[in-house]
């Protein structure tokens, strides 16, 4: 008889603690994180492309130290190209990185083999950017979602047709193929799959972005259900930083391959102390028109530097209006400014400072 992959009764959320917990040999219970990501690091090698020849290499993620306690939502921001996909894949080891480690409920999966990782992948799922290439297109919804059970060989946790109602499908929606779905509804279709095998954690990697905005608040509405419901966290990424502010609990601020900033939601959007954070915050529209006209809006020069041949020192010193020699001869480490608020700047903004943030 093969294993089930029920954990709790269908319809009951595990406990919080009791996902990302261990006890002492005194019995007491003490908290730890769900994933603890330190210093990875990834480069990718760049080839001649007549010769094949080695020519350099691009450091897509340099040095990023995440943690993610039990049911909390961590976010993590930044513009196109800053590194964030390279990270989730990094996390759920899609990506091997060059150096650095990732700990799943107290359990290094670095160096782990693919036979000795399968077990771990239960607790650790991830939900892609676009639906559509992440779901076999011939395969129907029923045969998607039992393909976690038959790859851990284990019997189904509740029917294909209970996992759908579950993420607001239909019952007869498990005989479809993908291509009969719209975007909102294959998104759902992968957050079923990623959900199939309760896991504790559940890397989101851009989900909505390419949805309409109405399609965007129903999928975020679910996924802030389904977490309260089953006890989950989440690593939520995307460039948007009004849609990371109405999920995440914490916030993590990368550019080119760094976090430069990290703190508590509110924190960030009240007191944010780096200059590339306050960038992309008068990015994010106010529902106020009249505070929306009058308000100042810091626009960047230039591009975002190559990954290629990245600058020296502060890597965003090349576009701060704040840049001094300081920066360009030394590189800023990420350091703690208040309780749970860190930022990598030599001239970080003044916490007093209390500026105007969208609600959400």
């Amino acid at each position: 008889m093969r294993a089930t992959g029920r954990r709790t009764p269908a319809g009951t959320a595990p406990h919080p603690a009791d996902a990302g917990s261990r006890r002492t040999p005194g019995g007491d219970l003490v908290n730890r994180p769900v994933l603890e990501a330190n210093n990875l690091l990834k480069r990718f090698p760049v080839f001649n492309g007549l010769t094949r020849r080695r020519v350099g290499h691009v450091t897509a993620v340099d040095g990023v130290s995440l943690r993610v306690e039990p049911g909390e939502t961590l976010g993590l921001v930044g513009e196109s190209g800053c590194g964030k996909s390279t990270v989730a894949r990094l996390l759920t080891r899609l990506v091997d990185p060059t150096s650095g480690t990732v700990h799943l409920n107290g359990t290094e999966v670095t160096g782990l083999g693919q036979e000795a990782l399968r077990p771990l992948r239960r607790d650790l799922q991830m939900v892609f950017q676009d639906p559509f290439s992440s779901l076999n297109p011939r395969q129907t919804v029923r045969q998607i979602l039992a393909a976690p059970y038959r790859y851990q060989g284990l019997e189904p946790a509740e029917p294909v047709e209970e996992l759908l109602e579950r993420v607001g499908l239909r019952p007869e929606h498990a005989a479809r193929h993908p291509h009969e779905f719209s975007g909102g509804q294959a998104q759902r279709i992968g957050i079923a799959r990623a959900l199939a095998l309760r896991p504790r954690l559940v890397v989101c990697d851009e989900p909505v972005s390419a949805l309409d905005v109405s399609v965007q608040a129903q999928v975020l509405n679910l996924l802030k259900d389904l977490q309260q419901q089953y006890g989950l966290a989440y690593v939520f990424i995307a460039h948007d930083l009004g849609v990371v502010r109405q999920i995440s609990s914490r916030i993590a601020v990368m550019y080119l391959g760094t976090v430069v900033e990290r703190a508590d939601r509110d924190t960030l959007f009240s007191r944010a102390a780096h200059p590339y954070t306050h960038a992309l915050l008068s990015a994010v529209p106010l529902p106020d028109p009249d505070a929306e006209r009058s308000r100042e809006r810091i626009r960047l020069d230039g591009d975002l530097p190559s990954p290629l041949n990245p600058p020296g020192g502060c890597p965003f010193r090349t576009r701060c209006p704040k840049a001094a020699e300081r920066c360009a001869a030394e590189r800023p480490d990420l350091r703690a400014i208040a309780e749970g608020h860190e930022v990598a700047c030599h001239y970080p903004e003044p916490l007093s400072a209390e500026r105007t943030a969208p609600t959400p």
